[in-house]
């Protein structure tokens, strides 16, 4: 086998196995270097796994209202190993997945570490090493890597694997805290918080921003907390924990807001406090790459300052969300092969928490584009006023969209109740699109349907609803 490749893909998750089956589909012969798990920390320790066991917490809860329904079951009960063991078969099942996809479209595959040891001619050449010996040399003029990000470590909270967890240790539990402690609102926090309150734990979040979900819409945040605190998760903004006093097999803390202090102990802490890009030991200070805060510099097309060597996914910055992962690698590979990709628009990249109640949205939220001098229209519908979500027990949430009062152009959607994430790819379309207001108003959406409240949402910003 030649050691020469067209394209040498480092990391193998939802950025780098795409980059590669993009590569291959347009006729490169690729490499793609992987140390740990196909599918990457997505796949198998992050997005897939989470919403599997999120589902197992959905349905627990579905069984504990079923009076409501008219229907009955005696004692409904979980089996924490069991539900784990679910979600670790559902990972497997799609790790298999994407290894059998990188067969079939012929893509060279090698387990290890991979790090940059200077160029040959135009070829970068990558050293693949495992257990501390090189088992690989390869060669291509391009190289993307793709390496991900790992949890922030906060001084004070680190994780430790027993009591204090991280999002692995998070999915994989051993035995059931019947009081937790989850530091981060983000979406990684409040998934978590969401899936162990429906199984009965005792939560508090702690936040030190002055709202819950920072990246949302200030409304949308707010309408979440009360949600979550209506569930008995309690909440605590503008929150400074204190250290963490570890015991055998709980931990005690103190919690400063500006309401006064908090005592806490709980059985379990979950640290969500952001990532880091991973960029070490990648031979980078070989090369001109520019590293900012953990992250490395990339261009539209995510080309770096190095000639020939790119980046995408979560070490390229943020929004550090698969789908952004997966896009930036057609877009890299496209233009690569001597296409004409569009750059990548993150304004149009929408972001989801999977929690009950789930959010999503795309866009400016309403105060930002305000801030940036825009002249806007806010719609707003309610899901109490809709028919299907009624029917489905579930009327509490919202749509709201918030337009360019001028224009009509779409500059964000904002939605928070039943299946909102499998809703928002309708308005991400219309960003796309360039869709206005009229072409929205004028679009059917059937009936009975919780995707009426986007409709009704966007006639409330004009026209005026026709429900409410």
């Amino acid at each position: 086998m030649s050691d020469l490749f067209d394209l040498i893909v480092v990391g193998g998750g939802p950025g780098g196995y795409v980059a590669a089956l993009r590569g291959s589909q347009l006729g490169m012969n690729v490499a793609l270097v992987e140390s740990a798990y196909m599918g990457g920390v997505c796949l198998n320790w992050g997005c897939i796994p989470t919403k599997a066991l999120l589902r197992s917490a959905d349905i627990f809860h579905s069984l504990s209202h079923l009076k409501e329904f008219g229907l009955s079951a005696d004692n409904p009960s979980f089996d924490l190993e069991k539900v784990v063991a679910r979600s670790r078969s559902v990972a497997d099942r799609m790790r298999k997945g994407v290894t059998h996809l990188l067969k079939k479209a012929k893509v060279t595959t090698f387990e290890g570490r991979a790090s940059l040891a200077g160029k040959v001619g135009e070829a970068h050449k990558v050293s693949v090493s495992k257990d501390g010996k090189e088992v690989a040399s390869i060669r291509a003029p391009h190289v993307i890597l793709a390496t991900g990000a790992r949890a922030r470590q906060l001084p004070g909270l680190e994780t430790d694997g027993k009591l204090i967890w991280g999002a692995r240790e998070a999915m994989t539990p051993t035995s059931f805290p019947k009081r937790l402690l989850v530091i981060g609102s983000g979406a990684i926090g409040i998934e978590f918080a969401s899936f162990y309150r429906d199984l009965g734990s005792e939560v508090t979040i702690a936040e030190v921003a002055d709202r819950i979900l920072i990246a949302e819409d200030p409304e949308i945040s707010m309408q979440a907390q009360k949600a979550f605190e209506k569930r008995g998760i309690r909440i605590l903004t503008s929150a400074k924990v204190g250290p963490l006093q570890k015991e055998a097999d709980q931990v005690s803390t103190t919690i400063e807001t500006p309401k006064g202090k908090t005592e806490l102990t709980v059985d379990r802490v979950i640290c969500a406090v952001g990532i880091v890009g991973n960029v070490e030991d990648l031979g980078l200070e070989k090369t001109r790459v520019k590293i900012d805060r953990t992250h490395i510099i990339t261009d539209e097309f995510c080309r770096t300052d190095e000639p020939g060597l790119y980046a995408i996914g979560d070490v390229a910055g943020a929004p550090w969300l698969a789908h952004k992962a997966s896009h930036e690698a057609v877009i890299c590979v496209e233009k690569i092969s001597g296409r004409s990709p569009e750059p990548l628009h993150t304004l149009s990249i929408p972001g989801c928490t999977y929690s009950r109640p789930q959010i999503a949205s795309v866009g400016l939220s309403e105060e930002k584009a305000k801030a940036m001098g825009k002249t806007v229209k806010v719609g707003r519908f309610p899901f109490l006023a809709n028919g299907k979500a009624v029917a489905m027990g579930e009327p509490d949430g919202m749509t709201k969209v918030v337009f360019d009062a001028t224009t009509g152009e779409l500059l964000g959607a904002h939605m928070i109740g039943a299946e909102v994430t499998e809703m928002i790819q309708g308005f991400v379309i219309a960003r796309t699109g360039e869709l206005t207001e009229a072409e929205l108003s004028e679009t059917v959406f059937p009936h009975p349907t919780i995707s009426e409240t986007m409709h009704e949402a966007v006639l409330s910003a004009f026209e005026g609803a026709l429900h409410i």
